[in-house]
């Protein structure tokens, strides 16, 4: 089993009730949801710095837009 690692992470008021409302709807927990969004993060970084573009596509308008990941 990995080591685990403890860290705080401090959030606005904001940031925290999306963090809850993200965590609620999905039926998980907090951290499993900053865990999730880790993973998420990191495949669309890889997938990003291997040349390929990330849309979001919108089939009741029939658009496509490109995601810019900062």
């Amino acid at each position: 089993m990995p080591c685990k690692k403890t860290m705080t992470l401090n959030l606005t008021d904001q940031e925290m009730v999306i963090l809850e409302n993200l965590a609620a709807k999905k039926d998980i927990s907090k951290t499993a949801l900053v865990r999730q969004a880790l993973r998420l993060y990191q495949l669309i970084d890889e997938r990003i710095d291997g040349g390929k573009r990330l849309y979001i596509e919108d089939t009741e308008r029939n658009e496509k837009s490109e995601l810019m990941i900062l």
